[in-house]
């Protein structure tokens, strides 16, 4: 039993007490404090990743109670990579936050800590149930985040968020209830363990089971039609927390991976491929409402949450291949696109506290100041985000169109992922001539907010970083691929072999 494993969860909540105990100390140490907590993070995602590079998957066994019977955290490759993946991110948000945006409201430090303690622990742990207490740890803490600063917009946005996300808690709940009543547990091992020997008269209770959980995993997703409460939601909250949030739908996209290869993976039996049939054709299409909303958006920060939800699209129809090049394909292209939106959202408020009066909306402003190299910083986001060459983007979605080539709906693929494509361009294009080219003669001279752009530069250059590592991230990223569609080895290190 590796205490590294239980490290990740560890960190985050013992911050956000000590920032919360510590809530009267100066702004200035309360986020130095915090910067070490995210950094912190990031190094036992890396050691954690390092420990499972070599094909182990680590258990925690809470109060040394053995799976099935107690609470277990698992990381294999999987896990590990999210991880990392969510600590990167977590560090330029929280750097923007820090000039000045953590003092619009109250508790903005322990929120985030306890939200990154909420996504680590749903990566982690190894029960359903459980999975459901994180959900709802890293929902909470969103909560407060999204609704962080105030004002009418953003408080009618986050009332939506909020019920929304209640609502796919009580299906949650449902679908727990539900699985456990069948088979006695909810230890993702255990569950995979007993599906492939499912009573045929339990099948159908078992399928409308399993697909409830997937409803409740495409509401966290974004997946068409549960998409809608996810544009408003970020286009109106403050950019760092909408830049975090860039990991949120990946939570859900994670979700249905783990139980698509798991649970319902081709050793399941008669639940083997439940998710088939409706993954790809969802996702297909929330690629396409996606697109339509970025071509139809009516301010930058709208663009970027449908580019959100354009993204899950993409993820998504990687995922829904089935094929270790697929998910291979997915697990590159994932970083890719939660770093991209992320620097969006922050350079957006650049943007628009360059711009004065006219903020981001799609119409014709002053001159900036630095508007070059503002200029310059959208170009090389449009580039990222749209699939150019020689950017990850492209990358990543020339892996997923290689991989598609096996599936029979392979034309379906290509043409949709292709034309959006092109759409994201021409909108991008469309933008940025807006906002450099068809500008007023005088310059705004009316004194900008102090928005920082280092972060969003720094997320620009873990999208080149991408580009640059390619061979070995994909590498790692067949690697997990690989272990996913070995749904033993998860078994059989979470219960030790037990029958």
């Amino acid at each position: 039993m590796s205490h590294l494993v239980i490290a990740p969860l560890l960190l985050p909540l013992c911050a956000g007490i000590v920032l919360l105990m510590l809530r009267h100390l100066d702004i200035r140490l309360r986020r130095a404090l915090a910067l070490t907590a995210v950094l912190a993070q990031i190094g036992v995602a890396v050691a954690l990743t390092r420990a499972v590079a070599d094909d182990a998957i680590l258990t925690y066994a809470l109060g040394a109670w053995p799976a099935p019977y107690g609470i277990v955290l698992v990381a294999d490759r999987l896990a590990a990579w999210m991880l990392l993946i969510t600590t990167i991110l977590a560090l330029f948000p929280l750097w923007h936050a820090s000039h000045g945006l953590d003092t619009r409201g109250r508790h903005f430090h322990v929120l985030y800590q306890l939200q990154l303690f909420g996504l680590s622990g749903a990566f982690l742990t190894g029960d359903v149930f459980n999975l459901f207490v994180f959900f709802e740890v890293l929902l909470l803490a969103s909560y407060g985040l999204v609704l962080h600063g105030g004002g009418g917009e953003r408080t009618r946005a986050g009332l939506h968020y909020v019920v929304i996300n209640l609502a796919g808690s009580s299906l949650f709940l449902i679908a727990v209830g539900a699985l456990y009543g069948l088979y006695g547990t909810l230890n993702l091992a255990d569950l995979a363990r007993m599906m492939p020997a499912t009573p045929a008269e339990n099948l159908g209770p078992a399928r409308a089971a399993g697909l409830l959980l997937f409803a409740v995993f495409a509401l966290k997703a974004a997946l068409l039609p549960l998409y809608l409460w996810l544009p408003a939601a970020y286009a109106s909250t403050s950019a760092p927390v909408a830049a975090l949030f860039a990991i949120m739908t990946k939570v859900g996209a994670y979700a249905i991976l783990r139980a698509s290869t798991l649970l319902f993976g081709a050793e399941a039996g008669g639940l083997a491929g439940l998710l088939d049939a409706w993954l790809l054709p969802l996702a297909l299409a929330t690629l396409v409402i996606g697109l339509l909303g970025v071509l139809a958006a009516r301010h930058l920060r709208e663009q970027a949450a449908y580019m959100v939800v354009a993204s899950v699209g993409t993820l998504l129809a990687a995922f829904a291949l089935g094929s270790h090049a697929g998910l291979a394909a997915g697990l590159y292209y994932l970083p890719h696109s939660t770093f991209a939106a992320a620097a969006m959202f922050l350079l957006a408020e650049r943007i628009a506290a360059a711009r004065g009066a006219q903020a981001d909306r799609f119409e014709v402003g002053p001159r900036m100041t630095g508007e070059y190299w503002l200029g310059a910083l959208f170009f090389c986001a449009g580039i990222l985000i749209a699939g150019l060459p020689p950017l990850s983007g492209f990358i990543g979605k020339f892996l997923i169109l290689q991989a598609a080539l096996a599936h029979p709906a392979r034309a379906w693929i290509l043409a949709v992922v292709l034309v959006g494509g092109l759409l994201a361009l021409i909108a991008l294009a469309r933008v940025g001539s807006l906002f450099f080219l068809r500008v007023d003669r005088h310059r705004d001279d009316s004194p900008a907010l102090p928005v920082p752009v280092a972060p969003a530069v720094g997320l620009l250059l873990l999208g080149l970083g991408l580009t640059v590592a390619a061979g070995p991230v994909h590498d790692f990223a067949a690697q997990i691929a690989e272990q996913l569609l070995q749904p033993r080895l998860y078994i059989d290190a979470v219960l030790g072999g037990r029958p």
